[in-house]
């Protein structure tokens, strides 16, 4: 069954309860929510062209957000989410690969995040204008009285196939240009499955849906999650507003949050106890989640945080440890903190060597692959990237991992975060966690990162920018030294700078593109000399 017809299925059985809610006051029943797609897309099949297949959309997760995608997918056109937190640069090359002739969002909006689109605007707001009473009165009718099985029919269910394209989210460009990439109707609906086999999901979950949909973990875990099982859903256009996510926590009841580590930093700071106090399931993925932010966590809010791993090219899940409460009493163990937990529901997942390409035995480190139903269908229009990184159906994540006897997978690193020096490689990951202990980063804040730069004699040299701090970096690179750091893992004192702020993405991560500019602007032309 495709998404589309389980979102049918999911709001009329929530007919007369909550099914999605926000923070601008929106409250819809399940029944109220399929009456506006449907009259969404009424208004949505007069505006677009007919042969119009993708379509932008540029709006922070609320109800109406969700509501333009639903409208989109049940057209069988290709929702695209794009990146608000971006530069206009970006924002352009994004939109041109994807040929959009239009994108849904709204002037205020637009002039929030300081981005213009120019003639491919489509004012959201404009569009309920556009709303017939005539729209209204289908909507409702299709939404309450039509049978399942011709409702399906009348909205051209029936010919969309799993393999048909339903989004392209465009990856952050942390490490270069961003990559369009295809996620089917089965990339995304076998996330959902695995999401369900993990949580055991129900009418008594509701989700806080903080991620924005240009990024895969939000469009698949708070968009069609929600739409599709059975819990409800409550947005805020801000994930780093914690105390407005905690107000929505509190007056919902909600039991689950799926989250960036950053975030959830963020929250231990600034979100009062007692407003978690339903929550159940708590993730921390896209990023490492360390044992300083799971311990704060948990001292403030009673619950603590359990670690997933994805990629975009993933739909994004590929593993995930199983929080406590929805372990079932006779399953195997499903949760081992330090891991990212065993590949999800159809993901198999391997370990190869870096230079012979061979398979390695368990426990050794490696490159991580993954096969399943959420390996994308490739990048837009770019197969010579696909074929780089999918292989036989498997993907390379780049990132380098282990796997134990019992299946839990164990990231050391990220190909693209090595340096190769002196014909070694070193793990800037590494680097970085023990200068943050030196320095007295707190609650897994960065407060000094690492890349690298050409060097001459060795091939590479280690970089490190940092915040401000009282130590001089003789003494830093003295302490890491006294902590057993092999001397290639050392940096030199005169390769330390200074910078006013962490770089980071819209998404929490560690913008690796912005850090690799300012490292070649700062340190090139002297590692070259």
């Amino acid at each position: 069954m495709i998404l589309q017809q389980r979102m049918l299925r999911a709001c009329r059985s929530a007919a007369g309860r909550l099914k999605m809610a926000d923070s601008l006051g929106t409250r819809l029943t399940g029944r109220e929510l399929l009456i506006r797609i449907l009259a969404a897309r009424s208004v949505l099949e007069r505006v677009l062209d007919r042969d119009e297949r993708m379509v932008g959309v540029m709006l922070p997760p609320t109800a109406g957000a969700a509501i333009v995608n639903a409208a989109l997918a049940l057209m069988g056109r290709t929702a695209v989410n794009l990146n608000y937190t971006t530069s206009q640069s970006i924002l352009d090359t994004c939109i041109e690969r994807a040929r959009l002739r239009h994108v849904i969002s709204s002037p205020a909006f637009l002039a929030r995040v300081k981005l213009e689109l120019g003639p491919r605007l489509l004012d959201a707001g404009g569009l309920r204008t556009q709303l017939t009473v005539f729209d209204k009165i289908m909507a409702a009718i299709h939404a309450v009285i039509t049978p399942l099985a011709l409702l399906e029919k009348l909205l051209g269910l029936d010919r969309i196939e799993p393999d048909d394209v339903l989004t392209v989210i465009f990856t952050s460009g942390s490490t270069g240009d961003p990559k369009g990439v295809v996620l089917t109707q089965e990339n995304v609906g076998s996330n959902v499955r695995a999401i369900d086999h993990l949580l055991h999901l129900s009418t008594a979950d509701v989700a806080l849906g903080v991620l924005p949909f240009f990024h895969s973990y939000g469009y698949t875990t708070t968009l069609w999650t929600p739409l599709t099982l059975d819990p409800a859903v409550v947005y805020h256009t801000d994930p780093r507003d914690g105390q407005t996510v905690g107000k929505l926590a509190r007056e919902h009841h909600a039991t689950i949050l799926m989250a960036t580590p950053t975030f959830l930093r963020i929250y231990v700071r600034r979100t009062p106890a007692e407003d978690f106090s339903t929550l159940e399931v708590v993730f921390g993925a896209a990023e490492k989640l360390t044992r300083d932010v799971c311990d704060g966590f948990e001292k403030r809010f009673g619950v603590r945080p359990s670690e997933a791993y994805g990629a975009t090219e993933l739909s994004p899940l590929v593993a995930a440890n199983v929080p406590p409460a929805r372990h079932v009493p006779g399953r195997p163990v499903d949760a081992r903190e330090g891991t990212v937990g065993k590949p999800i529901l159809g993901s198999r997942a391997r370990i190869t060597d870096r230079d012979t390409g061979h398979e390695v035995p368990v426990g050794h480190e490696g490159l991580l692959w993954i096969a399943g139903p959420n390996v994308m269908q490739g990048y837009l229009d770019r197969p010579d990237l696909t074929a780089k990184v999918v292989h036989d159906g498997w993907y390379c994540t780049g990132d380098i991992a282990k796997l134990d006897a019992e299946g839990f997978i164990t990231i050391t690193g990220r190909e693209s975060r090595f340096s190769k020096i002196g014909g070694e490689m070193v793990p800037h990951l590494a680097v970085e966690e023990a200068l943050n202990e030196e320095l007295g980063a707190v609650d897994g804040a960065l407060v000094a990162v690492v890349t690298a730069v050409p060097d001459a004699k060795k091939g590479e040299r280690l970089v490190v920018f940092h915040l401000p701090m009282e130590k001089a970096a003789q003494d830093v690179c003295r302490q890491l030294a006294e902590r057993g750091l092999p001397n290639l893992y050392i940096p030199s004192p005169d390769s330390f700078a200074e910078i006013a702020e962490i770089p980071v993405l819209g998404s929490g991560k560690l913008d690796l593109r912005a850090l690799a500019e300012l490292a070649r602007a700062r340190f090139a032309a002297g590692a070259a000399s």
